[in-house]
Parts: structure tokens; C-alpha cells; sequence
């Protein structure tokens, strides 16, 4: 049984939600019907975690428009069937245009992976993290702790798209000729914007090249 203060926060949050629903209903009395009806993005939101990060109001679209897939660190693993499901599903049924991986500067999982240290068992999921870490450590000594953190904020957004146009679910996408395009972007919680770190893949053979590049 929950203490007074623990339930007090709860029932706040029912409240808002019944607050919030009145208030979208005022304004759009069919919004929940076509919400109800079916999804049809055209994006999927490959994120991270944070509670600072919410997919939908950083790019302002309203809920139905973005599929989102949250971790520590916006990390790809290729025996993530949670992830893997999730884009399989966003690719082959809801055939979205695309997707997007997103990190954010600060991370503290990329802080987690460029400090090390005993983190209980993120420490596991931020293996390949701390790997990509110490093949670019000799090139990142010259900056301080926090700009090596964000600028590996950004070259982990870099290996996570080659991690995704290396899937099967990508590459038969693009055999069968279907538009999808991967997007890497970091984003910025002192100015709330998003940065495109150049390194978008629209085909099999430009996914290719930039796993060559990476």
C-alpha cells in the first residue's frame, strides 16, 4: 500500500491526464476517434531515454505522427529483439519514411561509457559504447571530459545508423525498392535544438560507403 504522499503524486497525474483529455476533446471533439482508428506515421524516433527528451514535442507533431523507440544511450545492438521488433514493425507494416536516430548532448550514458567506473549492469549495454570510445580516445585527449562527451554524443549517433543500415530489415527494404531514409541528429538541451549530424542514408549502396567511412 502506497504512503499519502505517493498517492497524493499518482492521483495528480490521473487528474491531468483527465484534464488533458477534456481539453483536447474541446478542441478536437474526433481527435480520439481517429486516433483510435489506426497509426500511420512517417517517422520512427530511435532515442534515448532521458525524460528531458520527449520525441514528439521536440518536433512538435502531435501523437499518432511519430513511432518511438527509447534506451539508455540511443544504443543499437543487433541482438536487441525489443529494438529490432520495433523497426521491423515500423519498416514492414507502417512503412514509415524515416527514421531517425537521436542523441543528445550531456548524455549521461555516453558519460557513463567515457568515465567507466562501476555503473551496476548499464555497464553491459554500454560495452560497445566504451569500445567506440577508446578507438577514438587518442583523437578526443585534446578536449575537456564534456566536449568529449558530446562530440561522442555524436559519433555514437554515427555508428548506431551504420548499426541500422546493416540490418536485414534495411537492406530488404531498400532491395524491394522502398523509401526509407535514416537520419542522425543530436540534440541540444541548453537550446532544445536538433542538429543533423550529415549522415543520412537513403540506399543500400550510400549505407555501404558510410559503414566504409565510420
Amino acid at each position: 500500500m502506497c504512503d499519502h504522499k505517493n498517492c497524493q503524486d499518482i492521483s495528480q497525474l490521473l487528474e491531468q491526464n483527465r484534464l488533458w483529455a477534456d481539453q483536447m476533446v474541446e478542441n478536437d471533439p474526433d481527435f480520439f476517434r481517429r486516433l483510435s482508428d489506426q497509426q500511420n506515421p512517417d517517422f520512427l524516433w530511435i532515442g534515448c531515454s532521458d525524460s528531458r527528451v520527449p520525441a514528439n514535442q521536440i518536433i512538435n507533431l502531435p501523437p499518432g505522427e511519430v513511432f518511438v523507440h527509447r534506451n539508455v544511450a540511443n544504443v543499437l545492438h543487433h541482438n536487441d529483439m525489443n529494438a529490432l521488433s520495433v523497426i521491423q514493425y515500423a519498416v514492414d507494416v507502417l512503412k514509415v519514411k524515416h527514421i531517425m536516430i537521436v542523441g543528445h548532448y550531456g548524455c549521461g550514458g555516453i558519460r557513463a561509457a567515457v568515465t567507466g567506473g562501476d555503473n551496476g549492469i548499464v555497464d553491459y549495454w554500454l560495452n560497445t559504447v566504451r569500445n567506440l570510445y577508446h578507438q577514438h580516445q587518442e583523437s578526443l585527449s585534446h578536449l575537456s571530459l564534456d566536449e568529449q562527451i558530446d562530440r561522442m554524443c555524436e559519433l555514437n549517433v554515427r555508428a548506431q545508423v551504420s548499426n541500422l543500415c546493416q540490418t536485414k530489415i534495411l537492406q530488404r527494404a531498400w532491395e524491394r525498392d522502398q523509401e526509407v531514409t535514416v537520419h542522425g541528429w543530436c540534440y541540444s538541451l541548453k537550446n532544445g535544438l536538433v542538429k543533423d549530424l550529415d549522415c543520412t542514408v537513403t540506399t543500400f549502396d550510400e549505407a555501404e560507403a558510410f559503414r566504409i567511412s565510420c
